[in-house]
């Protein structure tokens, strides 16, 4: 019972480094990843809660940026929705038009005489 506070300290830098090495460059600040692994190891604790308290604020950050608000792409880089995406639009608006092309060709003329 009394190694608990010692376990659960090195279980939280086991996972700061997972994390760390897991992270990408945006979540680090830019910083290379041996640096933010030397804090987490040099001071545990402080190192740990800055390493938790900046990439889940970045995490948080990219999450919330609306697509359309200066990039209509989402974190993937793919379109957000249907209608963001120029290609697909031109796409639907060309099978408009193909439909009612083969729909006008498909109908009799009005004034021709039908079958007698």
């Amino acid at each position: 019972m009394r190694y608990v506070g010692f376990l659960l300290l090195i279980g939280l830098v086991v996972f700061c480094v997972i994390e760390i090495v897991n992270s990408e460059d945006d979540e680090r600040l830019g910083v290379h990843p041996a640096l933010w692994v030397l804090a987490v190891l040099l001071v545990p604790v402080l190192g740990s809660i800055i390493w938790l308290a900046v990439s889940r604020s970045r995490r948080s950050a990219a999450r919330t940026r609306r697509p359309g608000w200066g990039d209509p792409a989402g974190p993937s880089g793919a379109p957000a929705a249907p209608d963001d995406d120029e290609e697909f639009l031109w796409r639907l608006e060309q099978e408009r038009k193909r439909r009612a092309r083969s729909q006008d060709a498909d109908e009799p003329p009005h004034d021709a005489p039908g079958p007698a």
